[in-house]
């Protein structure tokens, strides 16, 4: 009888740790861990709201593959904290986007791509996205593939 009476202590007892630890497991997961990993990280505010803006036109007639022309300037180099925002405006008469060559999501602002914030830019629309790390972004048009263009952000020296 003895015997049965400490098999069922021991018993009781592991029941008890288990139920224990799943419970320190789960709020660990849930109050420490998740929060960790889905935090975005700390930008300071002059790369969030640079000083100034970087500007890209969408050339007229840029939906022919023919025209000479389809972002201007095609290439630019923006400065982090100073001129990282860089505003795309449509000046032909056929929507266009601004679409990432590499998916890339920004830390901060989510994806490089018009189409996951406002779609298409109308014509006389534009397209803004602020950039929160330095590097070399290469983008093209969604519907129109031709359109390429690439904007360098780098450190501020100033």
């Amino acid at each position: 009888m003895e015997n049965v009476k400490k098999q069922s202590q021991i018993g009781g007892i592991s029941i008890i740790s288990f139920v224990v630890i799943v419970t320190v497991s789960l709020a660990y997961y849930q109050f420490v861990f998740t929060p960790a990993i889905n935090a975005k990280p700390e930008v300071s505010e002059e790369i969030l709201n640079p000083s100034g803006t970087t500007d890209i036109k969408i050339a007229e007639g840029s939906s022919l593959p023919a025209n000479p022309t389809f972002f201007v300037p095609k290439e630019i180099r923006a400065s982090l904290g100073v001129s990282n925002k860089v505003v795309w405006t449509n000046d032909d008469i056929t929507a266009h986007s601004v679409t990432s060559d590499t998916n890339y999501v920004d830390p901060v602002n989510g994806p490089f791509n018009s189409l996951d914030s406002i779609g298409l830019i109308p014509p006389q629309g534009t397209y803004d996205f602020t950039f929160t790390q330095r590097g070399e972004y290469l983008y093209h048009c969604e519907p129109h593939p031709w359109m390429t263009g690439q904007v360098s952000v780098e450190p501020s020296f100033g």
